[in-house]
């Protein structure tokens, strides 16, 4: 059986106006304030947790918070959280 003929391809060029790179920013590393408000928020809730376990029943505004004591506290954390994609 005879052999059957390669095809040869033509090699893919990229357009002239496609070639120039694109120099980006390099992004430096996160300023100090905001490490320590990332670390702040998340503290901040940790202790609002803390305080609403030991001492909700005695504080005023926890007290007329309630149930939610938990959203406040957990939301503040999450905030903390949220805030470590950005940081570099």
């Amino acid at each position: 059986m005879p052999k059957s003929k390669v095809r040869k391809k033509a090699v893919y060029t990229a357009p002239a106006d496609r070639r120039t790179p694109v120099k980006v920013k390099a992004a430096g590393p996160s300023h100090p304030v905001y490490i320590a408000v990332m670390l702040g928020m998340m503290l901040l809730g940790l202790a609002w947790l803390v305080v609403n376990y030991i001492a909700g029943d005695k504080v005023p505004v926890m007290m007329d918070l309630g149930s939610w004591n938990f959203g406040v506290g957990f939301a503040l954390m999450i905030v903390g959280l949220l805030m470590t994609m950005r940081w570099r």
